[in-house]
């Protein structure tokens, strides 16, 4: 296996416990601050090229999430780290019972495209902090990131106990082979089976952030403007390559009359009244999932948007109306910057439609009525939930980040990835 000596050798690092120190751990998470201020400039310019990203969604969404979350581990650590004693029998008492914060020992962490940075550097930061060893796997998709990451990266960090590796599918699939202490994946529900499939081989642990249709109900009583544009927000940021955008609308057919003027407004003012020339909004990832997300186009009618350019893998910001269940667009995850709406008759029929499907990354809902938030967090099951908003449950280190079911299985963030 080309990867067992690398395996191997961080193996031997980590059995030396030169991972393990508070000390050391810290020196190398404060060493991978360095990278993110050193090499900011060089993520933007990766990013642009990649996806077209602008500036300030890179900023937010890679440099920004991984600077808090740096900062909250640095700042927790030593607390993280303690034993934490625990309750005791009256004929225990003068004994001692705690639970002690081992690392797990050579980790690997597979990123995806869509948020190259962030989803691989956060479960790094959490494994550092943990005293393992680790492989990161950078996706290939994002070709200019990857390299920026293999090139750069290990020139912040302690090559006998971190190392960078660059694979394609078939290279992957050699890594997997190997045997390691946990493995943390981010990407689909198709590849994530594969990972677990391989895990399974060595009885390895697995965090699996993966994705799916992350449903929102837009009630007759929310504000409609306010949803119009932190729908919009959410679903079009990263031209929709986000796991925990909403996914689509369930509304009635009378807010939909009131929701779709008030997406126009909120795109336009987003975007411009052509975001082909808006220097906000992001391009499709590579030609494949560019053809991918036009052929949704043509599930229902096309209400807002609907345009594409191939050679620049542009398709504009998209709201698509009386689409049928069946449609495509309504039975696959989008990851582009297309929102479909579909009609139901009361909150009932919202929530029933939700349940009868696999559970969700997040689940949305906008509404004045907290008996209707309420209701709609009780009677429903997922991974995340937020109301009135979307995405910005995500930014919470506090909160764990993860799913349930085909939208993934452990958590992340803060103390979680710890």
């Amino acid at each position: 296996n080309p990867y067992a000596g690398l395996v191997s050798h961080l193996r031997t690092s980590w059995l030396s416990r030169k991972s393990w120190p508070m000390e050391y751990r810290v020196a190398q998470l404060e060493a991978l601050g360095r990278f993110l201020e050193e090499k900011e400039e060089d993520i933007l310019e990766a990013a642009t090229l990649d996806m077209g990203k602008p500036h300030v969604e890179t900023q937010l969404s890679e440099i920004f999430v991984c600077r808090s979350e740096l900062n909250h581990t640095l700042n927790n650590l030593s607390t993280w780290m303690k034993d934490e004693h625990v309750e005791k029998k009256w004929a225990m008492q003068l004994d001692s019972a705690f639970i002690r914060k081992d690392p797990y020992g050579v980790v690997l962490i597979i990123g995806p495209w869509n948020y190259p940075v962030h989803l691989l550097l956060v479960p790094l930061i959490g494994a550092i902090a943990a005293g393992n060893c680790v492989v990161v796997k950078p996706s290939e998709v994002s070709k200019n990131t990857e390299r920026l990451i293999a090139e750069m990266l290990p020139k912040y960090l302690d090559k006998d106990c971190f190392a960078v590796v660059t694979a394609g599918v078939e290279g992957t699939t050699r890594l997997l082979e190997n045997k390691f202490d946990y493995i943390f994946y981010t990407g689909s529900p198709a590849v994530g089976r594969v990972v677990m499939s391989a895990a399974a081989r060595h009885l390895t642990p697995v965090t699996l952030e993966l994705g799916g249709k992350n449903p929102c109900y837009v009630s007759d009583s929310c504000h409609v403007q306010n949803a119009a544009r932190r729908l919009a927000w959410g679903r079009f940021f990263n031209a929709g390559q986000t796991c925990i955008a909403p996914d689509y609308v369930l509304c009635s057919l009378e807010m939909q009359e009131k929701l779709l003027p008030a997406l126009q407004e909120a795109i336009a003012e987003f975007y411009g009244p052509n975001p082909r020339e808006s220097s906000s909004f992001a391009r499709i990832i590579g030609d494949r999932h560019f053809q991918r997300v036009s052929a949704l186009l043509s599930g229902g009618r096309v209400a807002i948007g609907g345009q594409t350019d191939a050679g620049t893998r542009y398709i504009a910001p998209t709201v698509l109306v009386d689409v049928q269940q069946d449609d495509p667009v309504m039975q696959e995850e989008i990851f582009g910057p297309v929102l479909p709406i579909f009609t139901v008759k009361s909150m009932d029929d919202a929530i029933a439609f939700i349940n009868a499907r696999e559970r969700p990354l997040a689940i949305y809902v906008f509404s004045s009525s907290k008996q209707v938030v309420k209701k709609v967090l009780e009677r429903t099951s997922s991974g995340g939930f937020c109301s009135n908003d979307t995405i910005m449950h995500f930014t919470l280190t506090s909160l764990p980040f993860g799913g349930i079911g085909q939208s993934g299985m452990g958590h992340c963030h803060g103390r979680f990835t710890f």
